[in-house]
């Protein structure tokens, strides 16, 4: 494998070395490319981003339950875009010049005036459907994407403490999908060496039930692993400082709301818009700061961001920013026209966009292997016990 030009420098070689880099930056990756696929309607800028998106999990992802979840998100893009054209199919593709085919119309009363249920379909609503459910597709499988290649659980070590329980259940339902897809997996190879067969809502019931007991294990187990280790447990605290934190945090979301607000509409006073979000911050951060206290734990072993974590972070950021940059520069060819129907265009800023993109699959360390080359396999850990 192709060491980073990097790791050969003295003193650097050690962050290269197998391991699975901080959950942050990879979202940070993940949310500047959903950021960039945001910003745009150009579909080959949005395929070439979902390319970016999988060749990086495929060459950085590990053999853990979450990492086989990607063509889970992959199968739902395809979903969420086949079902966009079929909406703009079915309630009323006519408004183009350029008609594809003909479909009865039918006929709806007069309260819902405005509204048609098929008739002819054009190619430019067609591919206004494409292009939507192709950008929202594009995000949600760049969130997979970071959803395959950060651990959840460790996730959980950079929450604020005053977050904490919120980041526990926010990390426990980020991991239920790939722990499905993980029981589906296992059910169905079991299936296989008993020698079960079946298609269809045969197959459904044999497949649903294992997944469905093997779940509610796992989260048995789950729940008895952390009460043990003290999770959501908080200290002492006086009445006083219980108000005082919460008044805080409660003034500073809706001075967020506020300012956000302010920022947004040009006719609102001044005093409304920035002022307002960044007293709104401080005192969210201050409130927060103090309701941390009331949650003692203990770190082991803290991830630290090394060169590799801020390359990937500044990779996501550099891509959101180099596609911000190239819609202001020629938006036309950023967001192709449907009317009259065009071929859709890169510029060299998209291209540099998605070069940054890809960056991440060489300039990361390659994930630690579950066992030495040659050694024999390691004995499966019981999924009974807590993890």
């Amino acid at each position: 494998m192709a060491t980073p030009i990097l790791a050969r420098i003295p003193g650097v070689a050690r962050a290269w070395l197998p391991r699975a880099l901080h959950p942050g930056a990879w979202w940070w990756w993940a949310l500047g490319l959903a950021t960039a696929a945001s910003r745009t309607g150009n579909p080959l800028l949005m395929a070439l981003l979902v390319a970016a998106a999988a060749l990086v999990v495929t060459r950085r992802r590990g053999d853990a339950p979450w990492a086989l979840a990607f063509r889970m998100y992959l199968l739902l893009g395809a979903v969420v875009v086949a079902t966009r054209v079929v909406f703009r199919v079915v309630l009323g593709g006519g408004q183009g010049e350029h008609v594809l085919l003909r479909l009865p119309e039918i006929p709806l009363p007069a309260w819902a005036a405005g509204i048609r249920l098929f008739g002819p379909v054009a190619v430019e609503q067609v591919l206004g459907g494409l292009y939507d459910g192709l950008r929202l597709a594009t995000m949600l499988v760049c969130l997979g994407a970071a959803n395959a290649l950060a651990n959840p659980k460790r996730l959980l070590r950079a929450v604020p403490g005053a977050l904490y329980a919120v980041g526990t259940a926010v990390v426990v339902a980020l991991s239920v999908a790939p722990q499905l897809v993980e029981s589906v997996h296992r059910v169905r190879r079991a299936r296989r060496l008993r020698g079960a067969g079946g298609r269809g809502m045969r197959l459904l019931r044999g497949v649903a039930l294992p997944v469905l007991a093997d779940a509610l294990d796992r989260s048995l187990a789950l729940a008895a692993a952390m009460d043990s280790r003290g999770y959501g447990r908080t200290a002492a605290v006086p009445a006083g400082q219980r108000a005082l934190t919460g008044g805080l945090v409660l003034t500073g979301l809706v001075g967020v709301c506020a300012g956000t607000y302010g920022l947004l509409d040009a006719t609102s006073p001044g005093y409304l818009g920035l002022p307002m979000l960044v007293t709104g911050l401080v005192a969210a951060v201050v409130g927060m700061l103090v309701a941390g206290r009331r949650v003692r734990r203990s770190r082991y072993r803290p991830d630290r961001w090394r060169l590799p974590e801020l390359l990937v972070a500044a990779c996501g950021v550099l891509t959101a920013g180099l596609t911000v940059l190239a819609v202001a520069v020629d938006p036309a060819l950023l967001h192709p026209p449907v009317s009259p129907p065009t071929w859709p265009r890169l510029t060299p800023l998209a291209v540099a966009a998605v070069a940054v993109a890809v960056a991440p699959a060489w300039l990361t360390p390659p994930p630690p292997s579950p066992s030495p080359p040659g050694a024999p396999p390691r004995p499966p850990v019981p999924t009974g016990g807590p993890p």
